[in-house]
C-alpha cells in the first residue's frame, strides 16, 4: 500500500520474526508512519490489525486511501471529494447517457467509468458501441481496458456493482481516484500511444488563459468607452479624443491579433480533438467563441458610440464657445453703447438753455430714443444667447446669467430714465417759448434802433482824426460794445468744430471696422480651403484603399473556395497575399494621420468619400483576421487530409459539393444546404438521424457547417467504404508481412471488442507456411467486406 500511495519513502527496517509481538511491532511502525503524515487514526491499534479485526482494518485502509490517494487531489477552488467529483463531471461532460452526480448509483451502468477512459485513450474503447441497458458489458470492458492498459488494478467486481442498489460509495471514489492520478495533467499513460492519442492539457489551458484575459480585457474596456462624462473644455474634450486614437492606434491592435490567434487556436485544437477521435472541447459558460465574438462586437458598438459621442460633446463644445464668444463680442458692443448712458440722461442741462438749445436737445433726445428702440433687438440676441448656453449647459452659465441680467437692468432703468428725460425737455420748451414769444415782442420794438446799427457799422469802418481826448474816449467806448458781439461767433465756431467731431466718427468706422471684417472674412476663406484640402487629401486616399480591402476580401475568398492547385499551392498564394496586405499597412497608418488632422480641425462632413474611418478600421481589421482565419483553415486541411490520407482529387470532389451547396457563398452551409446535400448524396434519413449528424459536423450548435467539418464528416464517410483488399493490406501490417495472424497479434493491436470478433470469426489459416493458431485473414477479409461496414 504504502509503496502505490506514500511516494516511497523508506519506512523503519521491518523484524522478521513471525511471532506476536514481532507482528505487532511492524504494525506499529506502520502506523506511526501514517501517523507522521498528518493521519489521524481513531481507536486504532497494532493488536487489533494483528488479531485480524476486520472492521478496524478496513477503516484504516480507507483512511489511508482517503489520505494519500484522494485527500490531495484539487480541481480549481475545490478539494478532495467535491475536486474528484468535479473533475469527473468535466471529463465526461460531451458524453451521452452519462450524468456523474454522486460515487454511487451514477456509476452503475458502467457508462461513466468507459467515458473517462475513452476521453484520454480513445484508441482502447470504442464508445459509440456502448449501450446503457447493458451495464454488465459496459463494467467488464472497463475494469478489462483499466486492467491491462492502465495499469489500474481491478478493484471492483461488476456482479457486485449491478447487483446492488446503491454501490458502495467509498470502494467507488477509491477507484475512481486511480484514473484522475493516472490522467491528471493529460500525461501520457504508455509510451506506445501515439502523439496524437492525448493532447497536452496545456492548449486547453493556454486557450482558457487567452479566452480569459480577452474577456477581462473587454470587461475593463467597455466601461471606460460607456463613460460619457462630458468635459467643460474643447481641450479636456480633445485630450479624451486623443486618448482613444491612442487605444485605437496602440492599445486595440494587440488584441485583435489576439482575437484572431484565439480563433485560430480553437479551430486547430478542434481539428486535433476530430482527428484523434475526441470529443469536441467545449469551452465554459460565457466563454464560447461565439461569446467572444459576440463580445467584440459590443466592445466595436461601444467603441462607435463612444467615438460618435465625442465628436458630438467636441461640436456642442465648439457651438458653446461659439455662442459664448458672440455672447460676450455682442455683451462688450452693447456695455461700450450704454457707458455714460444714464448720466448724459440724468444731466440738466435744459435748466439754462436757450430755447434753440432746448429745440436742439429734443431733436438730439429723439435720436437717441430711436438709437435705444434699435437696441432692443440686440438686448433681446443677447438673452437668447445666454437662454442657449444655459439649456446646452454651459459651464460657465452663473457668470453669463449674472452679465446678462446686468445688462437688462441696466436695459430698464436707461427707459426710465429716458421718459423722463423727455418729459423735463417737453416742460422747458413750452416754457421757453412763452418767453420767446416776449422776445419777439420786444424784438418787434427794438425795429428803431437798426438804422442806428447801421450807421455805427459805418461809423466803425470810417477812418477818425481826433483832436481831445473826449473824442477817442468815445470811440473807444464804442469799440467795447462792438467786440461784446464776437462770441456769437464763437458759438459759430463751436458749432462747426462738432460737425467735424461727428465727420471723425465717420471717418473712424469707415477706415477700421470695415477693414477688420473684410480681414476676418478673408481668414475664414483661407481656414475653408485647408479645410477642402484636408477632405480631398483624406477622400482620395480612403477612395483607394477602401475598394483595395474589399478586392483583396474577395480574392482571398476565391482563393479559399477555388480548386487550383494543391493546398499547398493555396496555402502559398495566402501567405503572399498576407504579406502584402502587411506592407500596406502605413497606409493605414498614413489616412490615420490624415483623419486626425481633419478631427482637429473640426471638420465633421466630407462630401468627397462615402468611407469614413470607422469603415477603413473595421475593414481592415476583417481583412486581417480573415486572412489569418483562411489560412489557419488551409493549414488545418492539410492536418486532416494527411491524417485521414485524402487525395487531391477527393478534396477537389469535397470543395465542388461544398461550394455548390454554399448559395449565400458565405464559406459555410447553414442546416438546410447541409440537409440537400446529404440528400444528393443518397441519405435517407428523418429528424433524428439528422440531429445526429448534425450534432456531429456542428458541436458548437451554431446552425452552420465549415468546410473543415465537412470534410471531416466526409472523411468519415469515404473511409466507410474501404475494398477487400484494403482490409487485407491492413491486417497484413499488424501481421507484419505474414500470409497469417495470430491471436496475440490480435489482442495486442486492437481493441478488445474488436479482437474478439475477428478471433471468433477467423478460420484457421491452411498454407504451407502455417503455424500452430494461425489465422486466415485474407478470407475473413473477402468475407466481411460483403457483410458489414469497415
Amino acid at each position: 500500500i504504502f509503496d502505490k500511495l506514500c511516494v516511497r519513502e523508506r519506512l523503519a527496517k521491518p523484524e522478521r520474526g513471525k511471532m506476536r509481538v514481532h507482528k505487532i511491532s511492524n504494525v506499529n511502525k506502520a502506523l506511526n508512519f501514517i501517523a507522521s503524515k498528518g493521519v489521524k487514526l481513531v481507536s486504532i491499534g497494532a493488536e487489533e490489525i494483528v488479531d485480524g479485526n476486520a472492521k478496524m482494518t478496513l477503516g484504516m485502509i480507507w483512511t489511508i486511501i482517503l489520505r494519500f490517494a484522494i485527500q490531495d487531489i484539487s480541481v480549481e477552488e475545490t478539494s478532495a471529494k467535491e475536486g474528484l467529483l468535479l473533475w469527473c463531471q468535466r471529463k465526461t461532460a460531451p458524453y451521452k447517457n452519462v450524468n456523474i452526480q454522486n460515487f454511487h448509483i451514477s456509476w452503475k451502468d458502467g457508462l461513466g467509468f468507459c467515458a473517462l477512459i475513452h476521453r484520454h485513450r480513445p484508441e482502447l474503447i470504442d464508445y459509440g458501441k456502448l449501450r446503457k441497458d447493458d451495464p454488465m458489458t459496459n463494467l467488464n470492458t472497463a475494469f478489462d481496458v483499466a486492467e491491462k492498459y492502465l495499469d489500474i488494478p481491478k478493484m471492483l467486481d461488476a456482479e457486485d456493482i449491478v447487483g446492488t442498489a446503491r454501490p458502495d460509495e467509498k470502494a467507488i471514489m477509491t477507484y475512481v481516484s486511480s484514473f484522475y492520478h493516472a490522467f491528471s495533467g493529460a500525461q501520457k499513460v504508455s509510451q506506445g500511444t501515439p502523439s496524437n492519442a492525448s493532447l497536452p492539457s496545456l492548449c486547453f489551458c493556454s486557450l482558457g488563459f487567452v479566452i480569459t484575459s480577452s474577456s477581462d480585457y473587454w470587461l475593463s474596456t467597455i466601461p471606460w468607452l460607456e463613460n460619457r462624462v462630458p468635459e467643460n473644455t474643447m481641450q479636456a474634450m480633445q485630450q479624451k479624443l486623443e486618448d482613444f486614437r491612442d487605444y485605437r492606434r496602440l492599445h486595440k491592435p494587440p488584441k485583435v491579433q489576439e482575437k484572431c490567434q484565439l480563433e485560430i487556436n480553437f479551430n486547430t485544437l478542434q481539428t486535433k480533438l476530430r482527428l484523434s477521435n475526441r470529443p469536441a472541447f467545449m469551452p465554459s459558460e460565457g466563454k464560447m467563441v461565439s461569446d467572444i465574438s459576440n463580445a467584440w462586437g459590443s466592445l466595436e458598438g461601444a467603441e462607435k458610440g463612444y467615438e460618435e459621442w465625442l465628436l458630438n460633446e467636441i461640436r456642442r463644445l465648439e457651438r458653446l464657445d461659439h455662442l459664448a464668444e458672440k455672447f460676450r463680442q455682442k455683451a462688450a458692443i452693447h456695455e461700450a453703447w450704454t457707458n455714460g448712458k444714464e448720466e448724459m440722461l440724468q444731466r440738466k442741462d435744459y435748466e439754462t438753455a436757450s430755447l434753440s438749445d432746448i429745440k436742439a436737445l429734443l431733436k438730439k433726445h429723439e435720436a437717441f430714443e430711436s438709437d435705444l428702440a434699435a437696441h432692443q433687438d440686440r438686448v433681446e440676441q443677447i438673452a437668447a444667447i445666454a437662454q442657449e448656453l444655459n439649456e446646452l449647459e454651459y459651464y460657465d452659465s452663473p457668470s453669463v446669467n449674472a452679465r446678462c441680467q446686468q445688462i437688462c437692468d441696466q436695459w430698464d432703468s436707461l427707459g426710465v430714465l429716458t421718459q423722463k428725460r423727455s418729459e423735463a425737455l417737453q416742460r422747458t420748451e413750452k416754457l421757453l417759448e412763452t418767453i420767446d414769444q416776449l422776445y419777439l415782442e420786444f424784438a418787434k420794438r427794438a425795429a428803431p434802433f437798426n438804422n442806428w446799427m447801421e450807421g455805427a457799422m459805418e461809423d466803425l469802418q470810417d477812418t477818425f482824426i481826433v483832436h481831445t481826448i473826449e473824442e477817442i474816449q468815445g470811440l473807444s467806448t464804442a469799440h467795447e460794445q462792438f467786440k461784446a458781439t464776437l462770441p456769437e461767433a464763437d458759438k459759430e465756431r463751436q458749432a462747426i468744430l462738432g460737425i467735424h467731431n461727428e465727420i471723425a466718427k465717420i471717418v473712424k468706422w469707415e477706415q477700421q471696422l470695415v477693414p477688420q471684417r473684410d480681414q476676418a472674412l478673408i481668414e475664414e476663406h483661407a481656414r475653408q480651403q485647408n479645410n477642402e484640402r484636408l477632405r480631398r487629401q483624406f477622400a482620395n486616399q480612403a477612395n483607394v484603399i477602401g475598394p483595395w480591402i474589399q478586392t483583396k476580401m474577395e480574392e482571398i475568398g476565391r482563393i479559399s473556395i477555388e480548386m487550383h492547385g494543391t493546398l499547398e499551392d493555396q496555402l502559398t498564394h495566402l501567405r503572399q497575399y498576407e504579406k502584402s496586405i502587411v506592407n500596406y499597412k502605413p497606409k493605414i497608418d498614413q489616412l490615420e494621420g490624415d483623419h486626425q488632422l481633419i478631427q482637429e480641425a473640426l471638420i465633421f462632413d466630407n462630401k468627397h468619400t462615402n468611407y469614413t474611418m470607422e469603415h477603413i478600421r473595421v475593414g481592415w481589421e476583417q481583412l486581417l483576421t480573415t486572412i489569418a482565419r483562411t489560412i489557419n483553415e488551409i493549414e488545418n486541411q492539410i492536418l486532416t487530409r494527411d491524417a485521414k490520407g485524402i487525395s487531391q482529387e477527393q478534396m477537389n470532389e469535397f470543395r465542388a459539393s461544398f461550394n455548390h451547396f454554399d448559395r449565400k457563398r458565405t464559406g459555410m452551409m447553414d442546416a438546410e444546404d447541409f440537409r440537400a446535400c446529404l440528400i444528393s448524396m443518397g441519405y435517407n434519413m428523418g429528424e433524428a438521424e439528422f440531429a445526429r449528424i448534425m450534432s456531429i459536423v456542428d458541436p458548437n450548435r451554431l446552425g452552420l457547417i465549415t468546410f473543415q467539418a465537412f470534410i471531416d464528416f466526409m472523411s468519415r464517410e469515404t473511409a466507410d467504404t474501404d475494398t477487400a483488399d484494403q482490409v487485407m493490406a491492413s491486417f497484413k501490417v499488424l501481421a507484419g508481412d505474414k500470409n497469417y495472424i495470430l491471436v496475440d497479434e490480435l489482442r495486442r493491436e486492437l481493441p478488445p471488442d474488436q479482437a474478439e470478433y475477428c478471433i471468433a470469426r477467423m478460420t484457421p489459416y491452411t498454407g504451407p507456411d502455417a503455424v500452430p493458431g494461425a489465422l486466415d485473414y485474407m478470407s475473413f477479409s473477402t468475407a466481411l467486406y460483403g457483410e458489414s461496414d469497415l
